[in-house]
């Protein structure tokens, strides 16, 4: 029985507050890891924040000088990768020895990403996916990834897959996480809907994997004071984090309204039994009338020492 333990945290960071939020990705680890957690899956942009009903300023053809100086604090609160505060990622990772993905807002050059970040138990990384379409106005402060990003990762748990928030939507995308093989498939989000458990069971139907999907909680108290959102109640995310199995039956969640680390087990050995009968990039596909391509791109990894700009995958 290849059975393990995991874990999504429903929470959220300190909104331009990187120590802060910093203290309670290793508070919210910890607890995790106490109880017996080998993976913990954290929400979309924890390190970072997601700005929640913010317009920057922004209309078709003009864009305010509020809007910049808001923009400047927020980029001021992403990470570089390498950097100071991913090192503190790493350290505080290493200190509980748990594998870890989490959402952070990366900084690279002059653009800003939607990031998720699959630590080992030592603290490496092991996988860097960001973002490839944000959503809506989204497209306004986060560049897209590219073909680097479309990777599952071979784990001592299994094969860990990463898919952002609406990037679940994306079926080709999923199509290309199953195509390798992910049996361990993290969802980090900010998408609270009551829609959102429906498409991970799905997806766990679909790709005959497990689902860890963590969305943010977020209060009025999680942004600071003279933060302009048009949101007006005092719960601006209200989570819907949940785990389901390859035959989309419901392990823990959804839980919504509160804060919470969900700790559930998984037993990998239900994977073979599951594909006889469905394995949609295998026995259930058409390949002589459906074919998925995927752009080929090396996986990036920091320029050299002293270089400022974004990462490279030609070096």
């Amino acid at each position: 029985m290849r059975s393990r333990t995991v874990a999504v945290v429903q929470a959220a960071p300190l909104l331009f507050d990187l120590p802060e939020t910093l203290g309670r990705f290793e508070a919210l680890l910890a607890d995790a890891s106490s109880g017996g957690a080998e993976l913990v899956v954290f929400p979309e942009a924890f390190v970072g924040g997601y700005p929640k009903g913010v317009t920057f300023g922004a209309t078709v053809g003009s864009r305010t000088e509020e809007g910049r100086a808001l923009f400047a604090r927020y980029r001021r609160s992403a990470i570089e990768i390498p950097g100071a505060e991913f090192d503190l990622l790493r350290a505080a990772v290493a200190a509980h020895r748990a594998h870890v993905v989490v959402g952070v807002i990366e900084r690279a050059g002059h653009t800003l990403y939607c990031t998720a970040l699959l630590f080992a138990p030592d603290g490496s990384l092991l996988g860097h996916h960001r973002k490839l379409v944000p959503t809506g106005t989204e497209r306004l402060i986060w560049g897209q990834g590219d073909a680097s990003d479309v990777a599952v990762v071979d784990t001592d748990l299994g094969r860990v897959g990463m898919a952002i928030c609406w990037e679940n939507y994306m079926p080709l995308y999923r199509g290309a996480l199953y195509q390798q093989g992910v049996e361990i498939y993290c969802a980090p989000t900010v998408d609270c809907r009551d829609t959102w458990a429906a498409s991970m069971r799905h997806i766990g139907v679909e790709g005959r994997c497990f689902v860890l999907s963590a969305a943010q909680f977020a209060v009025r108290a999680d942004y600071p004071p003279d933060f302009p959102t048009d949101v007006e109640e005092e719960v601006l995310i209200r989570g819907g984090s949940c785990v389901v199995d390859p035959f989309g039956a419901l392990l823990a969640g959804p839980v919504f309204d509160r804060r919470d680390v969900l700790v559930t087990e998984i037993d990998l050995d239900l994977l073979d039994g599951a594909y006889l009968d469905l394995d949609v990039v295998g026995h259930y596909a058409r390949p002589d009338l459906f074919r998925l391509t995927t752009t080929e791109k090396q996986p990036r990894r920091p320029r050299k020492s002293g270089h400022n700009g974004p990462f490279d995958s030609s070096e």
